[in-house]
């Protein structure tokens, strides 16, 4: 897994990936962390998120994107509820998303933040192996805002 320090939506906009992913809940609200920032900033993923089922639990492990230019914003389903107690990410629905992501767009520039490892109350020691493993040999990388620190055992 490579790591960068930057802002996610910044870099995708500007061209350094050409798929950024981050971590969904299945109700539709992006109203906090990174989700939040990419629905006012990419509208185009929010209508793409509120455009699948609320609230079903099928939607865990699948993906829903928007293209915004030359960028494509994936919403991944890697958590059912917005809220409540942690952990919140559902592992197995971290490891189908990236598998996912990885058939759809194996020859991207794939960047994300620390997803699941947030809001969601996840452990990156258990999340990061998942997308490795899935995004084997593809080229995808780790963003985290400057001077946030990230976990050194990725």
């Amino acid at each position: 897994m490579n790591h960068r320090e930057g802002d996610l939506i910044a870099l995708g906009l500007a061209g350094d990936f050409d798929v950024i992913v981050h971590g969904c809940n299945c109700f539709g609200t992006m109203g906090a962390g990174i989700a939040q920032a990419i629905a006012a900033q990419v509208p185009e993923a929010l209508e793409a998120d509120l455009a699948t089922p609320l609230g079903n639990p099928a939607k865990l492990g699948t993906i829903s994107t928007a293209t915004h230019g030359a960028l494509t914003i994936v919403n991944a389903y890697t958590q059912f509820r917005p809220a409540g107690p942690a952990p919140l990410v559902d592992l197995d629905a971290v490891s189908r998303t990236f598998d996912v992501i990885a058939t759809r767009f194996p020859t991207a520039r794939i960047g994300y933040p620390l997803i699941g490892a947030g809001l969601a109350g996840g452990n990156w020691n258990h999340i990061a192996p998942r997308i490795n493993t899935a995004l084997s040999g593809l080229d995808h990388c780790l963003v985290t805002l400057p001077g946030a620190g990230w976990p050194k055992q990725v």
